[in-house]
């Protein structure tokens, strides 16, 4: 079954109740950048900037950022891909928490993770609308020390 946040978006209230949870939970955190990955990512992760007053980064696709970035490439259940961010988005020691829509196998969250440690960034934590906890992701990265937040989580 594929799950989606699209619907969620659709609802004003479902989106405005998504937004303020993760806000609250953030709130208190002195959060200089919110990470948001490509491309639900970016709908949750802009308002949540805004509302924490903190910048928002966007980690894409190769090839979709206008100016210098570096990379990071990650295997995807049918190949691989690569995923990029502005070489001067984030700043040593910045707090930093990264959004998206879901977490499944969890390479691309893995691959932005790589970026921020690239840019000496400090991880807040990684933050998800929906977990798909079978499918490993979400328990790989916690296994290697990261810290995860999901609004809900789904069984396969």
């Amino acid at each position: 079954m594929f799950r989606d946040i699209t619907t969620l978006l659709q609802d004003p209230i479902g989106l405005r109740n998504t937004i303020e949870k993760i806000v609250a939970r953030y709130r208190n955190e002195k959060i200089d950048k919110v990470v948001g990955i490509e491309s639900r990512g970016f709908i949750i992760a802009a308002p949540v900037a805004y509302a924490l007053g903190a910048g928002f980064v966007p980690v894409r696709k190769q090839g979709k950022l206008p100016s210098a970035t570096i990379g990071c490439d990650y295997q995807l259940e049918y190949g691989h891909d690569r995923v990029e961010i502005h070489v001067d988005a984030v700043n040593e020691n910045d707090r930093v928490l990264l959004i998206d829509d879901l977490i499944a196998t969890g390479g691309t969250m893995e691959a932005a993770l790589k970026l921020m440690l690239d840019m000496k960034a400090e991880v807040i934590e990684c933050c998800f609308v929906i977990n798909l906890p079978t499918v490993g992701g979400a328990e790989r990265l916690q296994k290697q020390g990261y810290k995860l937040y999901s609004l809900c989580s789904f069984e396969e």
